[in-house]
């Protein structure tokens, strides 16, 4: 047996022809989608991308009990279980988080594992002159433009490395049997820094400043210049899709098909331009960032060029891929294996939570997305962990002198962990200055969540199943306090 999860970082369901899309050139995803099972109701869970990287690993949500950080001591990581049990783990990745200080535990789960440099502020060429950077809008980071230098070709774009090396992998080993391959691209994650001839595919008239990284935030440009930095992302995933052609290709030549169990998925979506707003994370998780794009072949199931409706999540990943292999899920993991879904749509879950630590909660049935906001000054607030490093540095010492030990929880295994202050200067939880407002929105009625609505008895429902979400992934009593959920205890 053998599986692959093939992941695109930051990729949009409604930019993608098999949802819907009209004006973007993605017809590879439109052949993946006739091999196998397009899910409808996709929702990410923690965010944004470490955090839900650990939920590719732990099979459970972890935005309740801390923000960005690596896998803890305690953590399952279903490469780990894979390769306990016999089964040959390979990550081949350009996602330089991995290679940070909030992302440093994740590769050394696997059997072997290569990194492909060079993507945004990736630290990677040095250069002590300070490089030319054009006129531009948006970010434009040091270290992003001492990169593109030395990028200056097709065949050197990560991407086009990342995939190399993966269908390198498939060659080497598409008759051994018993592997798992985490094959992962950063892109179309921003900037969107696409080849040329990925641009040709989306003419229009633009002779303003560069735009391919927007800030996070709201927008402040020009109709024109937000619509060419739509077209930039465009490219980009059309580059995706192309490259992905090429894997799907190397599965019709060698018959992978029958034995191979194919998933792609993504993190996360991306704002460009809806709600005029750009980006994630100091936004609300509209559905443009939070309903996600996830397709799977299984080679068990003769069902392919199908659609579900039923109401997934990314935890479901490492208990369906256990499942696959013949291998229980962790006591601790909290998803569901897919496999009833694939075959005929049956119910796994009524209600999916999702959220980013220090930030609204929100719970959606697939129809209604309930969005809860701090009722206090979004105090307090904690992280718990054995493992105290923000994205690209450790906790302060400041914050370091509030930690205090905590008995734990029952997915740490009987280990105590630290219950620190979560930083208030936003170096920790880039969220925890937002001042988001609780809404309700019908996705029937309104699904670009442009009308949020008013009715007590929905929202006391949504509440009810918040609460009991929360209450089962064990979140600590202060999520309870802030979230004005203090009347359960």
């Amino acid at each position: 047996m053998k599986a692959i999860m093939l992941m695109f970082d930051t990729l949009n369901r409604h930019l993608l022809e098999p949802y819907g899309c009209a004006w973007t050139k993605t017809p590879n995803f439109t052949r993946l989608a006739e091999h196998g099972i397009t899910f409808d109701r996709c929702y990410a869970g923690s965010l944004p991308c470490m955090p839900a990287r650990r939920e590719l690993h732990t099979g459970r949500y972890n935005f309740l009990h801390r923000g960005w950080g690596p896998l803890e001591p305690f953590d399952d990581s279903l490469p780990e279980i894979l390769r306990k049990n016999g089964i040959y783990t390979h990550m081949i990745s350009d996602h330089q988080h991995y290679w940070e200080d909030g992302g440093a535990t994740y590769h050394q789960r696997y059997d072997s594992w290569e990194i492909v440099r060079g993507q945004e502020a990736d630290k990677w060429k040095g250069q002590v002159k300070s490089p030319e950077v054009p006129e531009h809008l948006g970010r434009g980071w040091r270290q992003d433009w001492v990169n593109r230098q030395y990028i200056d070709s097709e065949e050197k774009q990560p991407l086009a490395e990342v995939f190399r090396l993966g269908l390198e992998f498939l060659e080497t080993n598409k008759k051994e049997d018993n592997w798992f391959l985490h094959w992962e691209c950063f892109d179309p994650h921003e900037p969107f820094f696409a080849a040329e001839r990925y641009k040709e595919l989306y003419p229009h008239n633009y002779d303003g400043p560069q735009f391919d990284w927007p800030e996070y935030g709201p927008v402040t440009e020009t109709p024109e210049e937000v619509q060419h930095c739509r077209y930039e992302y465009a490219a980009l995933l059309s580059m995706c899709d192309a490259y992905l052609g090429k894997f799907l290709d190397f599965m019709d030549e060698n018959d992978m098909w029958k034995e191979t169990l194919v998933i792609v998925n993504t993190d996360h979506g991306f704002l460009l331009g809806e709600h005029d707003l750009w980006a994630k994370s100091l936004h609300p998780w509209y559905n443009e960032t939070a309903h996600i794009p996830m397709f799977i072949c299984d080679p068990r199931s003769k069902k392919a060029g199908q659609r579900r409706d039923s109401l997934v999540q990314n935890i479901d990943i490492p208990v369906t891929i256990l499942k696959y292999f013949g291998l229980e899920a962790a006591a601790d993991m909290n998803g569901c294996d897919l496999a009833p879904v694939i075959e005929n749509d049956k119910k796994v879950r009524d209600y999916a939570l999702f959220g980013m630590h220090g930030a609204q909660v929100n719970i959606t049935d697939g129809r209604y997305v309930y969005m809860r906001s701090p009722v206090t000054e979004n105090r307090p607030l904690y992280n718990y962990t054995l493992m105290p490093t923000h994205m690209r540095c450790m906790f302060s010492p400041e914050e370091m002198k509030s930690a205090v030990m905590h008995k734990g929880f029952g997915f740490t295994k009987g280990m105590p962990v630290m219950k620190i202050n979560a930083a208030e200067d936003g170096s920790g939880d880039i969220s925890m200055k937002n001042t988001l407002v609780t809404a309700l929105y019908d996705l029937e009625a309104d699904p670009k969540q442009q009308n949020p609505i008013a009715d007590e008895k929905i929202e006391h429902m949504m509440e009810k199943q918040m609460v009991k979400m929360m209450q089962e992934n064990e979140a600590p009593p202060e999520q309870y306090i802030r979230l004005g959920f203090d009347w359960i205890n």
